[in-house]
């Protein structure tokens, strides 16, 4: 990741870091909960459009995380 990673990727792989410790399909589960619950829609539809179109940019849960929420 560089500084010009979006703020959505960025935040989504952060969120990833702290799931790391469980079975990869029950991470990716939680964490598209959390960003279910808790990101606006716009954040929500951006992340999928980034994952779509640069998924080597998010963390292996975080991208699986978004194959969940889409």
């Amino acid at each position: 990741m560089t500084e010009e990673t979006p703020p959505q990727v960025r935040l989504a792989n952060e969120i990833a870091v702290q799931f790391h410790h469980r079975p990869p399909e029950q991470a990716a589960q939680a964490i598209a909960q959390h960003i279910r619950m808790f990101w606006d829609p716009r954040m929500k539809a951006a992340l999928l459009r980034l994952a779509a179109a640069d998924p080597n940019s998010l963390d292996p849960l975080a991208l699986a995380a978004t194959r969940e929420i889409g």
